[in-house]
C-alpha cells in the first residue's frame, strides 16, 4: 500500500469508505474545500475588483454584488454533487460535452484559453503585494519583489509545505476580512461618505453609467468566480468526499452514504457563500462610500495607496500599515489557494493528454510540481508586460465572465444527462440551477448588447 503521504486521493479504494456524519459538530469538522475556496476568493476579486467598481459607481451596483455572489453557488453545489457521485474531474466530465474534439472536447480547450488570461489577476496580485512591499522597503523595485514572490511561492508549494501556510494565510485572510466588516460599520457613522437612501438605490438594478466592462469582470470575479467553479471538485476529492462515498454501484449504502457527503458538501458551500458575501459587500460599500466620496479609483501603481484609504478614512491614520499587512495577507493566500488549484488542474489535463499515467499518483504530483514553477513563472512576464494590476484583475474577470454562462449551461448538461439517477438534486435546486444559469447567460448577453 502507498504510504500515507502519497495516497492517491482520486483512487476510490474500498477501505477509505465511510459513513457521513449526522451532528452539526461533526460536519462542522469535515468541512474545508470551501474555506480554501473562499481564501481564493477574496483577494484580487473582494480588494481590487469590488472596490473599483464601487469607486466608479457608488452604490447603484450594489445588485449585481449581491447577485454575483448568490446565483453561482449553486451550480458549485452541483459540480460537486458530481465529484462526488463519480469520484470524476471537472475536466473528466467536460470531456464528455458532445461537440468538436481535438484529443479532448472543445469545452477543455475554452477552459484552457480562460485560465490563459485569468493568469493575469495572479500576476496583478504578484504586482500588488510587490508594490506593499516597496513602499516598505523603496530601495527594492517593485519588479525585484515580484519574482522574489514568485520564487518563495514555488518553493514552499512544491516543497509541500501548503497546509501549513494556507492555514496561516486563511487565518490572516479571515482576521483581515473582519476588520474590514468593522470598517464597514464605522463607515455607517459617517454621513459624507454613506447614506442608507443611496444603498437602496443600489438594489434597483440599474447599469452602470460607463458601460458594462468593469461590471461584467466584477460578476465574473468576484463570489465564486469560473475558475473557483472548475476548481472546486478537486478540492472536494482532495478532502476525500468521494472516497468516503465509495464507487458508485447505486446501491441503497452507497445512495445513503453519497448522499450525506453531498449534504456535508453543500454545508461547506453555504459556509463560504456567508465568508465572502460578507467580506465582498464590505469591500463594496468601502468603495462606493470612501473612494466614490473622496474621487479616488486605484489604479496603476498607486491601486494599494488608494485602497488604503478604505481603512485610513475610517479608523484613522495609525491603520495604514494594518492595511498592508492585511492586504498582503489577502492577496497572497489567493494567489497561493489558486496556484495550488491551478496547478492540480493543469496536470489532471497532461493526464488526460496521455503524458503520464494517471493511475500513478506519484507521477500526478511531478506534473503537479512542474505546473507550479510555470503557473507562477507566466503571471510574473505578464506583469513585466502590463504593470497595470487593476487593468489584469478586468482582463482576467471579462474571461471568467465570458466563461460563467458556459459551466452554468454544462451543470445543467450533467443534471440530466450524466448526473447518478439515485443522487438527483431536488426540484427545488434543479429549478434554482436554471435560475442561475440563466441568469448568468443573460447578464453576458446584456453585456454583449451595451458594447454593441
Amino acid at each position: 500500500m502507498a504510504s500515507p503521504a502519497l495516497q492517491d486521493p482520486y483512487a476510490l479504494h474500498p477501505q477509505n469508505i465511510s459513513q457521513p456524519p449526522r451532528s452539526l459538530r461533526r460536519i462542522i469538522g469535515l468541512i474545508g474545500p470551501g474555506l480554501i475556496l473562499a481564501s481564493s476568493i477574496v483577494g484580487s476579486g473582494e480588494l481590487i475588483a469590488t472596490t473599483v467598481l464601487g469607486a466608479e459607481n457608488g452604490y447603484i451596483l450594489l445588485w449585481l454584488i449581491v447577485l454575483s455572489c448568490l446565483v453561482k453557488t449553486v451550480v458549485q453545489n452541483e459540480l460537486g454533487r458530481y465529484a462526488i457521485g463519480t469520484g470524476r474531474t471537472t475536466l473528466e466530465a467536460f470531456n464528455e460535452v458532445p461537440g468538436p474534439r481535438f484529443k479532448v472536447s472543445w469545452l477543455v480547450w475554452m477552459w484552457c484559453l480562460m485560465v490563459t488570461f485569468t493568469l493575469f489577476q495572479v500576476g496583478a496580485m504578484l504586482g500588488g503585494i510587490s508594490e506593499i512591499l516597496h513602499r516598505a522597503m523603496p530601495s527594492v523595485p517593485i519588479t525585484a519583489f515580484v519574482w522574489v514572490l514568485a520564487a518563495l511561492s514555488i518553493v514552499l508549494l512544491v516543497a509541500g509545505k501548503y497546509i501549513l501556510v494556507e492555514r496561516i494565510a486563511m487565518g490572516l485572510v479571515v482576521s483581515f476580512t473582519a476588520l474590514t466588516v468593522s470598517c464597514c460599520f464605522l463607515l455607517f457613522k459617517l454621513p459624507q461618505y454613506f447614506d442608507w437612501g443611496e444603498v437602496l438605490t443600489g438594489l434597483t438594478f440599474q447599469p452602470p453609467e460607463g458601460g458594462m466592462g468593469t461590471a461584467v469582470a466584477a460578476f465574473g470575479i468576484t463570489g465564486v468566480g469560473a475558475t473557483e467553479l472548475v476548481m472546486y471538485p478537486y478540492w472536494c476529492i482532495e478532502k476525500g468526499y468521494a472516497q468516503y462515498a465509495g464507487r458508485r454501484d447505486d446501491s441503497p449504502g452507497w445512495t445513503q452514504r453519497a448522499l450525506g457527503w453531498i449534504r456535508v458538501m453543500g454545508f461547506d458551500v453555504l459556509c463560504s457563500m456567508v465568508i465572502y458575501t460578507f467580506a465582498t459587500i464590505a469591500f463594496y460599500f468601502l468603495g462606493a462610500g470612501v473612494l466614490k466620496g473622496m474621487g479616488l479609483v486605484p489604479e496603476g501603481s498607486e491601486m494599494v495607496h488608494v485602497l488604503s484609504s478604505i481603512y485610513t478614512e475610517t479608523l484613522g491614520e495609525w491603520s495604514l500599515g494594518l492595511f498592508m499587512v492585511g492586504a498582503f495577507a489577502v492577496l497572497y493566500s489567493t494567489v497561493f489557494a489558486s496556484t495550488a488549484a491551478h496547478c492540480r488542474v493543469w496536470a489532471d489535463l497532461m493526464g488526460m493528454f496521455g503524458l503520464y499515467d494517471r493511475s500513478n499518483y506519484a507521477h500526478r504530483l511531478r506534473t503537479v510540481r512542474l505546473f507550479v514553477v510555470l503557473l507562477l513563472v507566466v503571471p510574473c512576464f505578464y506583469f513585466m508586460w502590463i504593470k497595470e494590476p487593476v487593468l489584469m484583475v478586468k482582463i482576467g474577470g471579462i474571461a471568467q465572465a465570458i466563461m460563467l454562462p458556459i459551466i452554468g449551461g454544462f451543470a445543467l448538461y450533467l443534471r440530466y444527462k450524466r448526473m447518478p439517477t439515485s443522487i438527483l438534486p431536488k426540484t427545488w435546486i434543479t429549478l434554482m440551477l436554471w435560475v442561475s444559469a440563466v441568469l448568468m447567460a443573460l447578464m453576458m448577453g446584456y453585456s454583449a448588447l451595451d458594447r454593441l
